[in-house]
C-alpha cells in the first residue's frame, strides 16, 4: 500500500483530534415518528365531532383527581380524563367569562389591540372544594371564586391586582398556603412594579419594596411552592452584582415566612420582614465553571433516596452556546444557605461584598418570628434589624447543585427546553426514575435518570425523542403554535398532557407497541415501562404487575445471543433531526475545502500563466488601424455599416445588424446577451452618483467621463451600423485641444482626430404626448430626454459650443434654433434645418433640434471628404456583441 499523501495525513490527525476535543452528545436509542403521534387523543375546545373548532388561546392547565380543567381566552372548560372516545377529547362543561365592553372601550383608548382586550385565565387554582380563577379582564385583572362541577360563579369578583397580571404574556405564579393566597406577579399597567403578594386571608396583606432593584430587576416568575414554615419563589432576574457587566439574568430563589405580619409603623410596614433571596448555581465544574443562568421551570419538591429535592430546568442566554441543563437542589442545603452571610454593596461604584458577620444585628434579621421568644412577632423586632433586611435582601452564597454536576445536559441544539415533569415513580416496580423534558419545537425528549455509587449524583440515558405538536390537528404549524404552554404527567393513565396554546395533547409515557414483534429491541430499549413476556410481545408492564417479564433498563447490553429485527423500528444510528451540524464534520469540512481549495487554486493559476497570449497588444492596434480606414473608406455612403468592432485590449468581432443587442446598464453591466469577459465595467465606466445632465470631461485623457452612461448601445449617421434616431455625432479634437483621445497614440497618429456616433435612449411620452418626467436610472441618476419630440422615423443631432468652458458645474447649452450643426474638429458645420413646429419653452439646459429626412447625403458626404469630421472617439465598449441597430429600451 502506498504512503499517504501529506495534506491527506494532516486532514486525518486534525479529525483525530477533533474527536478526542469535541464529545458529541448521544442521540435518543429511538426515534418516534410523527405518524405515531397522530393517532394520540387531542383537545380542540369542542363538545362533540359536529361542533365547531374554537379558537383556544389556552393559558394554563390544572388535574385535580380525573378532571382536567384547562384557563382559556373568555373560557374555562371542564374535561373527563376516563371518559375518552376515539382520538379527541371533549369537554364536558364550558364557562364563557368575557370582559364587559366598559372595560373593553377603556383598554382599546389605552393604546392596546382588539386580541389584547379580553379575559385571559391566568390563575387556576383549587380551594376549599371550588376553583379560584383570575383573568387579564382587557387589562383591568378580576378573580372569582367557581365550583368545580357546574363552573357556576360563587360570589362576587374581586380584584386582581397584585393577583394577575395585566398583560397575557407576562409571567405569574400563585399558590394557597394556611389559608392565604400567595403570588408573585406585577401590579400596574405597564409591568414596573414587580410584587410578591399575601391577600385573602386574616393575616394582613404584605408585599415586597415597591420599586427597588436590591429586592427585584425585571423578574420573570417561574414557579412557587410551600415547604415547611416558608414559601419559595423560584425567578430570574437581572443581576445587581454584576452591573459592572452590565446586563447579566441569573437564577433566583426567594423565601417569605408564613407568619410574617410585617415590619413596624416606621420601617417596612405592611412589607415583608422576612423576604431573602439566593442564587441557584447550575454550572459544569471546570476550571471556569460554565453557567446556565436561565431558570425555565421546576418540578414539585420530590423525595429521593431519603431527601427532599427540586429539579430545574436552566437553559444558557440567546447570545451564547445554546444548550440545556438539568440540576437538582437539596432542600436542606438550600435553606442553609439563607442562614449564611449576607451581600452587600458599600457605594454605588463598589462590588458586592460578604457583610461581616459583627456587623449583622441581632437578633438575625430574616429569620421566623418564634412564639415564646423576645421577639414572638415582626411587628416588634427593633428598626435595627428591619433596617438591615431592607438594605441587604441577598445573600453572599449560592445553592450548590446536587453531586456537583447537572444529571443532564443537552447542548447545540436548535431548540430550547422549557418544559419538565419527572415520574419517580416508573417502572414495574415504582423504583426507576423518568425525566420528560419540553421543547419550543413541541417535541418531548425523554432521559432515565440511573443513581451513581454515592447516591447523590445520576448519570442519565436518553431514551427517545417524540415529536408532541400535530400540526394536522392543532391548526397553524409555526413556532408560536409549537411553544409548549406546560407539561402535566396523570399518573392514574400513565399519559403525558402537553398544552399548546391552540390544542392539548395526550401522550402515553411509553410506546412499548413499536417493540412488540422483535425481543432485541424491546430489551435494548432499556425503556423501564415496557418489558418482554413470554407471550413474545413487549408490552406496557402496570406498577405490581405479576406477569413474568424481561428488562435490561441498567445495561441494554444482554441482547448480543438475539438475531436482529426486521426494522419495525429506528434505532440510534438515526441522527438527531434537531442537532446542529456536528463539530467534527465542521472541522472537517473547513480543513478539506483549504486543501483541495489550495491544490485546485495552484493549478488553474499555472494553467492560466501557461496559456496567456502574448500578442494581445499588437493584435490591438492593428485591429484599431484597420477599423478607422474601414470607417472613413465607407464615409461616402450614408447606409454603410461597420464590418468590425475593436473593443479595448481585445480582437475583433463581427456586429451584424441582424443579431440580437447588447445593452448596457448604467452599472456597466450588460443587460442581457452573452456576458464577454471583456466587456467588464472599469472604473471608467462606473456612472458617479451625484453628477447629473450631459457633462465633458475635464480630464487630460480626452475620453468620455461619466455622462457616457446616457447614451445608447450604439451609433447612428455616417458609416454607423445602428438604426436608432436619437444619436450623438462627436469628435475628439472639440474636448481637448489636440489630444489623441483615449487611443492617443494609436492608429494614424497622436494628432489625428476620430470622430463616433452613439445611440440615444428612447424618449418616453405621457398619455397626452408629452414628455414624461426625467427618468431615474438604477445607479442614482436621471436620465434627461435629448429631443422635445420623439418620432420612430427621424434622428436627432444634439450640438454643443465648441469653445473651452468650465465644467465645474452643469451649464446650459444653447444656440440659434435655425439652424443644427454637427460637431467636429473645424468647429460647428450648420446645417439649415425647417422651423421647428412647437419651440421649447423655457430656458432649457441644452436645446436639441430636428434632424428632417430633408437633409441630403450630398452635404454630409462633403464635410467627410474635406476632412471637416475628423476620426471617430473608440466608443465600443458600448456597443453590442451581435446586433447594434436594435433600440435601446426606454429609459435605459
Amino acid at each position: 500500500m502506498g504512503t499517504v499523501a501529506p495534506p491527506l495525513a494532516f486532514l486525518l490527525l486534525l479529525l483525530h483530534l477533533a474527536e478526542g476535543s469535541f464529545p458529541e452528545e448521544p442521540s435518543p436509542l429511538s426515534f418516534v415518528p410523527i405518524e405515531v403521534v397522530r393517532r394520540y387523543p387531542i383537545f380542540l375546545g369542542r363538545a362533540h365531532r359536529s361542533a365547531p373548532r374554537q379558537e383556544l388561546h389556552i393559558q394554563t392547565v390544572l388535574q385535580v383527581n380525573r378532571t382536567l380543567y384547562i384557563g382559556a381566552r373568555d373560557d374555562l372548560y371542564r374535561v373527563e380524563l376516563d371518559n375518552m372516545a376515539g382520538e379527541e377529547m371533549f369537554y364536558s362543561k364550558k364557562r364563557t367569562w368575557e370582559s364587559n365592553k366598559n372595560d373593553i372601550r377603556v383598554c382599546r383608548m389605552k393604546g392596546k389591540h382588539e386580541g389584547e382586550c379580553r379575559n385571559y385565565i391566568k390563575v387556576l387554582l383549587s380551594q376549599h372544594g371550588g376553583l379560584f380563577i383570575c383573568g387579564t379582564n382587557a387589562f383591568n385583572p378580576l378573580c372569582a371564586n367557581y365550583t368545580k362541577d357546574t363552573l357556576e360563579m360563587v360570589g362576587e369578583p374581586v380584584s386582581g391586582m397584585a393577583r394577575c397580571p395585566y398583560d397575557p404574556r407576562h409571567a405569574n405564579v400563585a399558590v394557597f398556603a394556611d389559608g392565604s393566597l400567595f403570588t408573585a406577579t406585577v401590579t400596574d399597567f405597564l409591568a414596573i412594579d414587580a410584587v410578591i403578594y399575601r391577600s385573602l386571608s386574616d393575616s394582613p396583606a404584605l408585599r415586597t419594596v415597591k420599586h427597588d432593584s436590591k429586592w427585584f430587576r425585571e423578574p420573570y416568575f417561574v414557579s412557587s411552592m410551600e415547604w415547611g414554615p416558608h414559601i419559595y419563589f423560584f425567578f430570574r432576574e437581572m443581576a445587581m452584582e454584576f452591573h459592572h457587566l452590565e446586563k447579566v439574568m441569573v437564577s433566583r430563589v426567594a423565601r417569605v415566612c408564613k407568619a410574617d405580619l410585617g415590619g413596624s409603623q416606621r420601617v417596612l410596614e405592611k412589607q415583608w420582614t422576612t423576604f431573602l433571596k439566593a442564587r441557584l448555581n447550575c454550572s459544569v465544574p471546570g476550571d471556569s465553571h460554565f453557567y446556565f443562568n436561565l431558570l425555565h421551570a421546576t418540578s414539585d419538591i420530590i423525595h429521593m433516596q431519603g431527601r427532599d429535592v427540586i429539579l430545574g430546568l436552566f437553559s444558557t442566554p440567546p447570545n451564547s452556546i445554546p444548550g440545556s441543563a438539568v440540576c437538582v437542589f437539596d432542600m436542606q442545603q438550600l435553606a442553609q444557605v439563607f442562614e449564611g452571610r449576607f451581600k452587600e454593596q458599600k457605594s454605588p461604584e463598589s462590588i458586592w461584598t460578604p457583610v461581616p458577620d459583627e456587623a449583622v444585628p441581632k437578633p438575625r434579621p430574616g429569620g421566623c418570628a418564634v412564639q415564646g421568644s423576645r421577639f414572638s412577632s415582626s411587628t416588634t423586632l427593633p428598626d435595627e434589624v428591619l433596617n438591615f433586611v431592607k438594605t441587604h435582601p441577598l445573600m453572599d452564597e449560592t445553592v450548590p447543585l446536587l453531586g456537583h454536576r447537572p444529571w443532564v445536559v443537552k447542548t447545540m441544539g436548535r431548540y430550547q427546553l422549557t418544559a419538565m415533569v419527572v415520574d419517580t415513580e416508573a417502572g414495574p416496580h415504582r423504583n426507576r426514575t423518568v425525566l420528560f423534558l419540553g421543547s419550543t419545537r413541541g417535541t418531548i425528549l425523554k432521559f432515565l435518570m440511573i443513581p451513581s455509587g454515592d447516591s447523590v449524583s445520576h448519570s442519565s440515558v436518553f431514551l427517545e425523542e417524540v415529536e408532541g405538536f400535530n400540526p394536522e390537528k392543532c391548526g397553524e404549524d409555526s413556532p408560536q403554535a409549537r411553544q409548549l404552554l406546560s407539561l402535566t404527567l396523570d399518573r392514574t393513565s400513565h399519559t403525558l398532557l402537553l398544552a399548546f396554546p391552540s390544542c392539548l395533547v395526550r401522550m402515553p409515557t411509553s410506546r412499548c407497541h413499536l417493540y412488540s414483534r422483535c425481543m432485541k429491541s424491546c430489551l435494548a430499549s432499556r425503556d423501564p415501562y415496557c418489558g418482554w413476556t413470554r407471550g413474545s410481545t413487549c408490552v406496557f408492564l402496570r406498577p405490581g404487575t405479576r406477569l413474568p417479564f424481561q428488562q435490561d433498563v441498567d445495561f441494554g447490553n444482554a441482547t448480543s445471543h438475539l438475531g436482529d429485527c426486521d426494522g419495525i423500528l429506528q434505532q440510534s444510528l438515526l441522527i438527531e433531526p434537531e442537532s446542529l451540524v456536528s463539530l467534527n464534520l465542521l472541522v472537517a469540512s473547513a480543513v478539506s475545502a483549504f486543501t483541495i481549495g489550495a491544490a485546485l487554486s495552484g493549478l488553474a493559476v499555472c494553467w492560466i500563466m501557461a496559456h496567456k497570449p502574448t500578442n494581445r497588444r499588437s493584435a490591438s492596434q492593428s485591429s484599431i488601424q484597420r477599423r478607422e480606414r474601414g470607417l472613413l473608406s465607407n464615409g461616402g455612403g450614408i447606409g454603410g455599416s461597420v464590418l468590425s468592432v475593436t473593443r479595448q485590449g481585445g480582437g475583433e468581432r463581427p456586429c451584424s445588424q441582424g443579431g440580437e443587442t447588447l445593452f448596457v446598464m448604467p452599472n456597466g453591466w450588460v443587460k442581457s446577451g452573452e456576458l464577454d469577459p471583456g466587456f467588464l465595467p472599469t472604473p471608467e465606466h462606473t456612472p458617479q452618483q451625484k453628477r447629473r445632465g450631459l457633462r465633458l470631461s475635464d480630464s487630460n485623457s480626452g475620453g468620455w467621463d461619466t455622462s457616457q452612461t446616457y447614451l445608447g448601445g450604439g451609433s447612428v449617421g455616417l458609416g454607423s451600423p445602428c438604426r436608432m434616431p436619437p444619436s450623438v455625432y462627436l469628435t475628439t479634437r472639440l474636448f481637448q485641444q489636440g489630444g489623441g483621445g483615449r487611443h492617443g497614440g494609436e492608429g494614424r497618429g497622436g494628432d489625428a482626430p476620430r470622430q463616433q456616433y452613439v445611440c440615444l435612449s428612447k424618449q418616453e411620452k405621457g398619455m397626452k404626448g408629452t414628455p414624461k418626467a426625467p427618468l431615474r436610472k438604477s445607479a442614482g441618476e436621471y436620465v434627461y430626454p435629448m429631443t422635445p419630440q420623439d418620432s420612430p422615423e427621424r434622428r436627432r443631432v444634439v450640438s454643443a459650443p465648441s469653445a473651452p468652458v468650465e465644467y465645474s458645474e452643469p451649464l446650459p447649452l444653447r444656440w440659434p434654433a435655425p439652424e443644427g450643426y454637427i460637431l467636429s474638429s473645424h468647429g460647428m458645420v450648420p446645417i439649415p434645418l425647417p422651423p421647428p413646429s412647437m419651440p421649447p419653452p423655457g430656458p432649457q439646459p441644452y436645446i436639441s433640434q430636428q434632424h428632417t429626412p430633408g437633409l441630403t447625403r450630398a452635404l454630409l458626404r462633403g464635410a467627410l471628404e474635406r476632412g471637416e469630421l475628423g476620426e471617430l472617439v473608440d466608443l465600443s465598449h458600448l456597443m453590442s456583441k451581435k446586433n447594434c441597430g436594435d433600440r435601446t429600451q426606454p429609459g435605459q
